[in-house]
């Protein structure tokens, strides 16, 4: 972008004044810049100005274009706050050095695309093994983004900056090596699509979510933009006329609207096809339309008329008015069956709630009067500085960036205290998770709950409307399983936080001992009970062994990263314990791949019985997924619907090795029912057993292939966690 365009698209209510410094801006940017590219070889400036015309989009206040324009100048030039400072004042200053915090580490997470920068996080030192590289690498870029988050608690526009660089970053991400475009376009879709889906931005939400796609599933990407561009000209045509009818039914019942097809984009859909589990031919007949009104009474008299005209699709209707969404969202979104037989989305909402929805909490500064009192805006901030209070306490930055992937950016379950109150709770969450969230102390001594007035296990994961009841005891603590992920007991890193927290109050021996015992039960149970712990020890960068058992007793190191290291250090050949060779899975083990679309239900075609190795293909069958054939069925080559038909691999083949496993318990009714459970939700094959009771005490010897120690770490855990199972252990041949 250059200048000129800039200044054309500055909102309206921009004075000559603030016209004048944002040119200001761009001659200091543009001096400080100079002889600075891109990768792309244009002028690092153009960057700066691109930032700042995302932000003039968004029709912000002048201050953040300001800014934006001055964002790299700290960070890239020998421009000095204090140069900040004087040229344009306090508040731009302080804009630019929060931006320029936020960047200092990693270029990892700016992908600020510099030709011919210094060293950055993307290129660790020489001498650096790869693992420790790629550890580095890491910190960094997690560092970075801690620092993007505890900055939103202090100045939102800070983190509106930083958004509009990543976005236009993505943009221009083809000219990165392509190590680096998968690197950023996971972050991007793993941290700033969320991020600015929960600032309530959807404008940028969506346009990162479709570029860091485009790197990330290019072909299927490819495949979706070419069908629909295909169908684009018809697709226009129907879409009027449903305009043009809506507007006339509403216009019969004296309600003033206005009407427009809300774009589906690439990622959107091909979340509906993963969610549905159809192809594309089977999800392109959902339109989309949007009908903006004055005030709210008018949403719901369209609602009603709507709903009168054609009928409602069960199920499809939701009020965001009545219960806005946790990121403040609002709008009534129902569906119902149009004159042609096919289902139409209806979102209605007033022209406030559409601001809001598309620009989120930067809609505060949209044609925002001086002293004007903006309600929303200080509940957003409220809600923001919630979330971060407790993890200002964090100091570890992988463990910071984890809670905000997990208790943050996560889709959310609404529950019931025994009184009423509503808690927002990331989905997957468990009693415990909730525990610690109505309190700490109620989190340390839990020890049952009761949901809709039902006990229920630890490990139940809640559901919206759920009443939660916690059973707590008078006094005690958490117990350390409740940090062995394999059980699945607590979801949050909030919870896990102040577990952790609880372990490190206690007495530095206990944990000692604590650490020491866990530590060789599980190397036990995997039948490693000669592996040279000592080599953990300068693997985890402890000055002592003694050090690393305090770690593990406090939960600052958990045995899933243990078992982790352990796969790394040990060789294939630590798993074949018996003198069976390791075999390969045949590529029918792990079922069929349709390309580009994970999760789709397939189901083998009794005409012609394909066999792992033949030419195949998929044809989707309503309701039923895709019917696998081989090429050459008589059946599929007389289908006339070649539509339906989609391309389809057999699965990769992968090692499994045979390990014998021994389990110790009380014997009872559904024990081994209970253990083939496990067995099987974790695709482990059971290729012998031999089972002995003696006096109610049942010995059980079994051989499970597994693909590696961490699976078989998982089994045995899950396995020992059963009612009357005293053990699980890895059995040594012989």
């Amino acid at each position: 972008m250059q200048i000129a365009s800039l200044m054309e698209i500055l909102p309206q209510n921009f004075s000559v004044v603030d016209r004048e410094m944002v040119m200001r801006a761009y001659n200091f940017a543009d001096e400080m810049h100079a002889g600075q590219k891109r990768v792309s070889g244009e002028p690092y400036v153009s960057h700066c100005v691109a930032v700042a015309g995302i932000l003039a989009e968004m029709q912000v206040t002048p201050t953040i274009v300001i800014a934006a324009l001055l964002h790299d100048t700290v960070e890239d030039t020998r421009a000095t706050p204090a140069d900040i400072q004087k040229a344009f004042g306090d508040e731009v200053a302080k804009l630019v050095e929060g931006v320029t915090k936020l960047t200092n580490l990693p270029r990892v997470s700016r992908g600020d695309q510099h030709n011919g920068s210094a060293a950055s996080a993307d290129d660790p030192p020489e001498e650096l093994p790869p693992m420790a590289a790629k550890m580095k690498r890491r910190d960094l870029a997690n560092e970075t983004l801690r620092k993007v988050f505890l900055a939103m608690g202090d100045d939102i526009r800070v983190v509106l900056i930083k958004l509009a660089d990543r976005l236009h970053n993505m943009r221009t991400l083809g000219y990165m090596s392509e190590a680096k475009r998968q690197r950023i376009a996971q972050e991007t879709m793993d941290i700033f699509a969320p991020l600015a889906n929960r600032l309530g931005i959807w404008q940028i939400k969506w346009e990162l979510e479709d570029l860091a796609f485009r790197y990330l599933n290019p072909e299927k990407y490819r495949e979706i933009a070419e069908n629909l561009a295909e169908r684009r000209q018809d697709r226009e045509g129907m879409i009027q006329k449903i305009i043009d009818n809506l507007q006339a039914v509403l216009a019969r019942n004296e309600i003033k609207a206005e009407i427009s097809g809300r774009p589906k984009h690439i990622y959107s859909i091909y979340k509906k096809m993963v969610e549905k589990g159809k192809p594309f031919e089977m999800v392109r007949d959902l339109r989309a339309f949007r009908c903006i009104v004055n005030d709210i009474p008018a949403c719901y008299a369209a609602l009603g008329v709507i709903h009168t005209t054609w009928r409602p699709i069960p199920q499809e209707f939701d009020d965001y008015i009545a219960a806005p969404k946790d990121n403040f969202y609002q709008s009534l979104h129902t569906a119902v069956i149009y004159d042609d037989g096919k289902p139409l989305e209806v979102q209605i909402r007033t022209v406030e709630m559409h601001q809001n929805a598309e620009f989120g909490i930067a809609a505060h500064w949209r044609y925002k009067e001086r002293g004007h009192r903006d309600e929303l805006y200080e509940q957003r901030i409220n809600w923001f500085r919630r979330i971060m209070e407790w993890r200002q306490e964090i100091e570890d930055a992988q463990e910071f960036v984890d809670s905000m992937k997990s208790d943050v950016f996560q889709d959310r379950v609404y529950v019931f205290t025994p009184r009423g109150d509503i808690i927002d709770m990331p989905a997957g969450s468990t009693p415990i998770d909730f525990a610690y969230h109505v309190h700490t102390e109620i989190g340390n001594r839990c020890r049952g709950a009761k949901v809709n007035g039902k006990l229920v296990t630890l490990d139940y994961e809640l559901k919206t409307g759920d009443q939660v009841e916690i059973l707590a005891a008078k006094q005690g603590g958490p117990s350390r399983d409740w940090l062995n992920p394999s059980l699945g007991l607590v979801k949050t890193q909030r919870a896990r936080s102040k577990i952790r927290a609880w372990f490190k109050r206690q007495d530095r021996d206990l944990n000692l001992v604590q650490g020491k015992a866990m530590l060789e039960k599980e190397l036990r149970r995997l039948g490693m009970n000669d592996f040279a712990v000592e080599t953990l020890a300068k693997d985890f960068e402890f000055r002592s062994l003694d050090d690393l058992y305090v770690a593990i007793g406090t939960g600052d190191v958990g045995l899933g990263r243990i078992v982790n290291r352990l796969i790394e250090d040990a060789a294939p050949k630590d798993l074949a314990l018996f003198p069976l060779t390791p075999r390969e899975a045949k590529p029918g083990d792990g079922g069929v791949t349709v390309l580009g679309l994970k999760g789709l239900l397939t189901t083998m075609a009794r005409c012609c019985n394909p066999a792992p190795g033949d030419p195949i293909v998929g044809y989707i069958t309503r309701g039923r997924g895709a019917t696998i054939h081989r090429q050459d069925c008589p059946n599929i080559l007389r289908m006339k619907d070649r539509e339906r038909m989609i391309k389809v691999t057999w699965g990769e083949a992968h090692q499994v090795y045979p390990v014998s496993v021994a389990i110790k318990a009380y014997d009872r009714a559904g024990l081994m029912n209970d253990i083939s459970l496990i067995i099987g939700n974790e695709n482990v094959n059971l290729i012998d057993i031999d089972i002995k009771v003696a006096q109610n005490l049942a010995s059980i010897l079994m051989v499970l292939e597994v693909s590696d120690i961490s699976q078989l770490s998982r089994v045995l855990s899950r396995i020992e966690n059963l009612p009357n199972v005293m053990e699980a252990h890895r059995q040594h041949p012989g």
